[in-house]
């Protein structure tokens, strides 16, 4: 999905990364310093690692998809921590991101057209709890449906892996229209046929102008790509897009359009990339 579509969907793998001191803060060096003081508020080495390539990751979008030059590149947040660049590009009318990370992965997708959203969960056994007990804590934001899916699934590791596939499309659906945290996850009902053909129902209501997928980054980590139109961002969002406005026809070549995956990256390209 590489090319001038404004289309991408890049992917790092950070347990390959073990930089040194020096190493991480030269990596660091290359981003603004409010950037900087963000990744060094997080307490554990991970955590730091992960904010900081997520950032890389926006950089590097923005310089090498829309041209925009390294020194000039601002990443912005809306009230509910949605990320985009304060320099509008003219060649995508809608051009917007979204960047997730957790585990051993960091991704970014980036859409020209549709809104985009990208949610990346570890998919690992609850400690000092059954996974039963782990699940529970969640059902409010799941109908009823979607929970006799999950509690039917077999096996408690087949339980679980269900129950992240669908609270990886909840917040892949959240993050692609900019709501915050108080969304609520139980308004949205997804169906889909062994979890292809993926469709999601809003208050009750299937809305046919959304597309969603699942991938299978490896055995423990899952990520999902959720896709629609512009005019359901919300108003803080949408403020931040240059044009909301879609004809039918451009929706619909984009939401057909054929998921083909990640380009894998690493931390050393990405900072080769900035200087």
């Amino acid at each position: 999905m590489e090319g001038e579509s404004g289309v991408r969907r890049w992917l790092v793998d950070i347990a390959r990364w073990r930089p040194s001191p020096a190493q991480f803060d030269a990596a660091a060096a290359l981003l603004p310093a409010h950037e900087r003081a963000a990744v060094a508020r997080f307490v554990k080495e991970d955590d730091r690692k992960r904010a900081l390539v997520s950032r890389l990751l926006q950089r590097a979008l923005a310089h090498r998809v829309l041209r925009v030059p390294l020194r000039r590149i601002s990443v912005r947040r809306t009230p509910e921590g949605k990320p985009y660049l304060q320099e509008n590009c003219s060649a995508f009318p809608s051009f917007n991101f979204n960047a997730s990370h957790q585990g051993d992965f960091v991704g970014i997708a980036s859409e020209p057209l549709c809104l985009v959203g990208l949610d990346i969960v570890s998919v690992s056994k609850p400690q000092g709890e059954s996974v039963a007990e782990f699940i529970s804590n969640f059902s409010s934001y799941l109908t009823g449906h979607e929970w006799d899916c999950i509690v039917r699934a077999g096996t408690p590791c087949e339980v679980l892996a269900e129950f992240y596939r669908y609270w990886c499309l909840k917040e892949a659906f959240v993050k692609a229209i900019g709501a915050g945290v108080g969304f609520g996850l139980h308004r949205l009902e997804f169906h889909h046929e062994q979890w292809t053909s993926i469709s999601i129902c809003i208050d009750g209501e299937v809305s046919k102008k959304w597309r969603f997928w699942l991938f299978s980054l490896d055995q423990k980590h899952l990520a999902s790509i959720a896709k629609g139109p512009p005019e359901d961002a919300v108003d803080s969002f949408k403020k931040t897009l240059p044009n909301v406005t879609v004809t039918e026809e451009q929706l619909h070549l984009s939401l057909e359009s054929p998921e083909e995956g990640f380009t894998l990256w690493t931390v050393e390209q990405l900072t080769q990339s900035q200087e």
